[in-house]
């Protein structure tokens, strides 16, 4: 638009690439809830319309049944875990912080997979430094560790072992879950943590899986300073570390190990 009486032009340009990439995340990321959420409810409506079409026989009923409460666990940790998900990209994503001890962590993370892994022979060993500590949410924390460590077990073979060791290293406090599963190709290495992606769809579908747990972490681990990493080969398992800046003036940590 012209300005003035001297012929100068006025430009006024403003950057909408960051507000165009905030839609395309949305849209995506709706688009994909939306698949998630049919998949879960579809199988149960087909499931229960086969139960009732069975009511006289009562092993099919159990059949049907079973498979129905399976369906419904499923939909029920994905609509935990998107609230999870939501709540940690608030706007405050660390509303309770504090100092928070690690081997309390560990001990209430492990303690969820507990059952799942002793059902199949997988024991869960402790080890490393004891006595860490780090600021943050331990609420979170033990979401972000359980949800390492229950991918660990989940993808493991049956009578193997899941480590779980924790450690100062570099100025930081490093916690790795270490399993002896399948691996991970090394395609998929850099996309584990993104929100639904999935390195082997038809197991994570056997298995329960979300997609999300993963993508939890990594929130935890940035809200918190730090970092999540994955070292994997296919056939060798896999490594997840999760990085997080200590407490200051923390006391010395002690080395012991054990199987949880």
């Amino acid at each position: 638009m012209p300005v003035g009486t001297q012929g100068h032009v006025a430009l006024l340009v403003e950057d909408i690439t960051e507000v165009r990439r905030v839609e395309a995340v949305r849209r995506d990321f709706v688009a994909n809830v939306s698949h998630e959420l049919k998949t879960p409810v579809g199988a149960m409506a087909l499931l229960s319309e086969a139960l009732l079409d069975a009511s006289g026989d009562p092993v099919a009923v159990r059949r049907f049944g079973g498979r129905l409460q399976k369906e419904a666990s499923r939909l029920a940790r994905l609509v935990q875990e998107l609230i999870d998900l939501s709540r940690l990209q608030g706007a405050d994503p660390l509303p309770e912080a504090s100092l928070v001890s690690v081997d309390r962590v560990l001990a209430e993370a492990v303690d969820r997979s507990r059952t799942t892994a002793g059902a199949r022979g997988i024991r869960i060993v402790r080890g490393g430094e004891r006595g860490l500590t780090v600021e943050g949410s331990e609420a979170q924390l033990v979401t972000a560790l359980g949800n390492l460590i229950e991918n660990a077990v989940h993808y493991s073979p049956d009578r193997t072992q899941v480590a779980v060791a924790s450690r100062c290293r570099d100025g930081a406090v490093e916690i790795t879950v270490t399993d002896q599963g399948m691996g991970i190709a090394e395609k998929d290495l850099e996309r584990v943590f993104e929100r639904f992606y999935r390195a082997d769809p038809a197991r994570s579908r056997a298995t329960g899986g979300t997609g999300l747990g993963l993508a939890i972490v990594k929130h935890v681990a940035t809200n918190h300073g730090g970092e999540v990493s994955v070292w994997s080969r296919e056939g060798s398992g896999s490594t997840f570390t999760l990085r997080l800046p200590p407490h200051a003036g923390a006391p010395a940590a002690t080395v012991e190990g054990e199987i949880a």
